[in-house]
């Protein structure tokens, strides 16, 4: 599975650091006035659309993002890795960008995503989130946060839609992580759904904290489809755990 967007290596060669600085300012601007300004129609267009349409919106808005993205800042990806199996499932993604964020809805079906509730309260944006069917949780509230994800997930599952989740919890500095939730997994397990992990090296390129991005091509893999059955829940997770963060060490695009 390959896709590419070709100009980010090039740019890599004419950027320079005033230049890079300007676009990343500029994208940056963009990127707060553009998610506002697309949430005002959006909330209003939705309200009149069914989810499976809904969706197309959004997507729209994560393919403007990227872009966007790409022309002012000179940074691309590549889809590598396995096929996405057929059906809804559930997509554990590594966190250390807000990239992922965009990029999540354009590279797979539709979906729902996990988020933390505060997002909720976002004038107009939070509206928009939770017309997409987000699973909003309390970060805090440990055992109530996995079993809302759970109930609800099997809800979203049913209706056809993948379930999103960045099982850190939270974006994590290049090189960090943290021991990742078991809510994706328990709702493999008790729907029989298949888990893809993601893996990809955006925090390279678009840091946790800081205003700079640096030009170049994200690469994103996407792992082969993991089974629960018969399985325990910790082991699977150890399991994706361990090869997210492997390949994301692989993908260091400074050799590290």
């Amino acid at each position: 599975m390959s896709r590419v967007l070709p100009g980010a290596d090039g740019a890599r060669r004419w950027r320079g650091p005033a230049l890079q600085f300007a676009g990343s300012l500029f994208f940056t601007g963009f990127l707060f006035a553009w998610t506002f300004l697309y949430a005002i129609p959006f909330v209003i267009i939705c309200a009149f659309l069914p989810f499976r349409r809904r969706f197309v919106l959004a997507r729209g808005y994560g393919a403007s993002v990227l872009w966007v993205l790409k022309w002012s800042c000179g940074l691309d990806y590549r889809i590598e890795g396995a096929a996405l199996p057929e059906g809804a499932h559930i997509a554990l993604w590594k966190h250390s960008s807000s990239w992922e964020t965009m990029a999540m809805m354009v590279v797979f079906p539709r979906q729902v995503w996990v988020l933390k509730r505060e997002l909720l309260w976002i004038p107009v944006v939070g509206l928009a989130v939770r017309q997409m069917h987000a699973i909003a949780i309390d970060r805090k509230a440990g055992g109530s946060a996995v079993s809302q994800v759970i109930e609800q997930g099997k809800e979203r599952l049913s209706e056809g839609n993948w379930v999103v989740i960045f099982p850190e919890g939270t974006r994590m500095a290049t090189g960090e992580t943290r021991r990742y939730g078991v809510s994706g997994t328990l709702l493999a397990s008790e729907t029989g759904r298949l888990i893809v992990p993601v893996a990809h090296n955006a925090g390279f390129y678009w840091p946790r904290r800081g205003l700079m991005k640096k030009p170049g091509t994200v690469r994103v893999v996407i792992g082969a489809p993991v089974a629960t059955a018969g399985r325990e829940v910790r082991e699977v997770n150890e399991q994706i755990q361990a090869w997210v963060e492997a390949t994301v060490r692989s993908l260091d695009p400074d050799g590290g």
